[in-house]
């Protein structure tokens, strides 16, 4: 129902009849009782509809715990000019990290030892805001040798085609190919014009 039927018992009407003929006028501790029988309605529905929400919820929700020494990424929230954690824009990152368990300090709530940046921070968290992390060899970026020039810059080198495409516009159809780079992973392939590529690296396509 909408508030003002739950508040005065009835609907809300335009004002062109704000009354009826016959309408049975409520006064006094009358309409207080109705009003709290409502009030006790309302709050009956709500809890109805809390515990169906919350049973949905339940069957997918699992006690998250983490022992002492265990390394945990940490939620922080960006909002529109305000800067938190050194970060500011909702284009900074959503968590941080990792950082390490030093103490569980209640059920849901543990100490991290965070950085030296962040020495102003308390460093207790609830456990809502802390993600696990799980050590991975391909986090470790192997330093390779790169030719650098005077300005810092390095020129890279294509290392195989990886597919073909025709890009059709309205009037011509340009040819594109899919090109792997030196130091970089197939995902990280880009396609490039097939007539540029063949004038600057010829070696490609014999």
């Amino acid at each position: 129902m909408a508030p003002y039927e739950a508040l005065y018992g009835r609907r809300c009407r335009t004002p062109l009849c704000w009354s009826e003929v016959g309408e049975r006028q409520l006064l006094g501790p009358e309409i207080v009782q109705l009003t709290t029988e409502k009030v006790q309605i309302i709050q009956q529905k709500l809890k109805e509809a809390q515990d169906r929400q919350k049973s949905y919820a339940d069957l997918k929700r699992r006690p998250i715990e983490y022992d002492v020494g265990d390394r945990v990424f940490l939620k922080v929230s960006p909002w529109k000019g305000l800067l938190r954690f050194g970060k500011k824009g909702k284009l900074s990152p959503r968590f941080i990290g990792p950082y390490e368990v030093v103490e569980r300090v209640g059920p849901v709530a543990y100490r991290l030892q965070l950085s030296q940046n962040l020495s102003n921070i308390h460093d207790v968290f609830h456990v809502s805001m802390l993600r696990r992390y799980r050590s991975d060899p391909n986090h470790i970026i192997q330093e390779q040798p790169i030719e650098l020039s005077e300005d810092l810059s390095y020129k890279e080198e294509p290392v195989a085609i990886l597919a073909r495409e025709q890009k059709v516009l309205r009037n011509k159809t340009i040819p594109l190919v899919k090109v792997m780079w030196h130091r970089h992973s197939c995902e990280e392939a880009t396609w490039e014009r097939e007539e540029d590529m063949r004038q600057q690296y010829p070696h490609l396509f014999t």
